[in-house]
């Protein structure tokens, strides 16, 4: 007689189940996170986002979280299974074509998505995608729109994709849906790594916007990249000339766009500099990034004649660099109009800068002071002050050139 099959699991099999479930406990711990952070707030500026990561570096990990987080559904659509019409719409015969046009009809999650109101649509292995895929997605990721039906406000979007070596079959990112995004490299923290599989995974610490830094934080992004965009405008808009460049991150009127928001999104939510050269560095590139973030420290620098009308009470930046480039605009503004007294206050702006800072700092601008001297004006005590720190630098550079010369010789 044929055995009857058990209608229960099978006691191993609880067993394991109970292994299982004691695998999967763990404890959680509040830990800042640079990349995290920097997702959060292009997410809150309702940007498309894309995570740029080798595969099982985490990214899927990082979504649950976000999503969990913002308290907003996760709907995740894998875009290199699917074919142009499922993100342009399938088209639908109706009774009287001819009257009534052929309607598109939206795949089923994106009707979820506008049921829900609000959600995380993550769309991974985007690099996987072929290029009519990529291109039946910039509508999406542009209008939020697929087919007739748009997508609501509260819905965001994040991608993922694999570098091109490491995608299998992977594509190059069209430049026009490259343009549309954020793009965010994603590594791992090996501390992370090791504490999370010893049971403890960080919960990170989401951005808070102040709401009363609202105004002037929109205010400080558009005077940042005006004043920038002014005195290059040839970074207004640069295609790169290769594949690869094309598609990552580079400057057009839209990312220009994306990154006033982000700027000011990050200022309102007081983040690092680490997390805002993140945002704008994969919004426009690296080489345009970098050059807004350096046009943002220039900004935040003190005036020059403030400086000189009070030299005694000025505050000067710590960072080597910004302490230069003020001194530098000190010792232009009083060549630019030269007066024994804004001489004097020149001067003693630099003694403040030996007493609180590094001396070599002083060499260039000191040297550039001195030889703006008109024979009727005194030489100031406050030199007698300089002198030894000065002296030391231009030892220090003599000692120095004197090595390398050697070095340069066995060339």
């Amino acid at each position: 007689m044929p055995t009857s099959m058990p209608t229960h699991p099978s006691p191993r099999l609880d067993v394991a189940d109970q292994l299982l479930g004691l695998l999967g406990e763990f404890d959680t711990e509040p830990r800042p996170d640079t990349q995290l952070e920097a997702l959060t707030l292009a997410v809150a500026a309702d940007l498309p986002v894309l995570l740029w990561g080798e595969p099982g570096i985490g990214k899927t990990a990082a979504l649950n979280q976000l999503a969990a987080a913002l308290e907003l559904p996760l709907t995740t659509v894998i875009a290199s299974v699917h074919e142009p019409s499922d993100f342009a719409g399938l088209p639908i015969l109706g009774d009287d074509p001819a009257q009534q046009g052929v309607p598109l009809a939206p795949p089923d999650w994106a009707v979820r998505l506008v049921r829900a109101g609000r959600g995380l649509l993550f769309l991974d292995e985007l690099s996987t995608a072929p290029p009519a895929v990529q291109a039946a997605l910039l509508r999406l990721v542009l209008e939020r729109r697929i087919g007739a039906l748009q997508l609501p406000p509260g819905v965001r979007i994040v991608a993922a994709a694999n570098p091109r070596a490491s995608a299998a079959d992977g594509w190059e990112l069209s430049p026009p849906l490259a343009n549309r995004f954020v793009h965010l490299p994603w590594v791992h923290d090996h501390e992370v790594v090791v504490r999370g599989l010893g049971g403890t995974w960080p919960v990170a610490t989401l951005p808070w916007l102040d709401p009363g830094a609202l105004r002037p934080a929109v205010a400080l992004a558009r005077r940042a990249v005006c004043g920038l965009l002014t005195a290059r405008p040839e970074l207004v808009h640069r295609l790169p000339s290769s594949e690869t460049r094309r598609g990552g991150a580079w400057p057009s009127p839209r990312s220009w766009d994306m990154t006033l928001r982000l700027i000011a999104f990050a200022t309102a939510a007081g983040s690092s500099r680490e997390v805002l050269s993140l945002l704008v560095r994969g919004t426009v590139g690296d080489g345009p990034g970098l050059e807004l973030m350096a046009h943002l420290d220039r900004m935040d620098l003190p005036d020059p004649e403030d400086l000189l009308a009070d030299p005694a009470g000025a505050v000067l930046p710590e960072r080597g660099d910004l302490r230069q480039a003020v001194l530098d605009a000190v010792v232009a503004a009083v060549r630019n109009r030269p007066e024994r007294a804004r001489w004097d206050a020149a001067w003693a702006l630099l003694v403040r800068a030996v007493e609180t800072g590094a001396p070599d700092l002083l060499v260039v601008p000191a040297t550039t002071l001195a030889a703006l001297r008109r024979e009727d004006w005194e030489v100031p005590a406050a030199i007698e002050r300089l002198a030894p720190a000065v002296a030391l630098s231009r030892r220090a550079d003599l000692a120095a050139a004197a090595v390398a010369r050697p070095a340069r010789a066995g060339r």
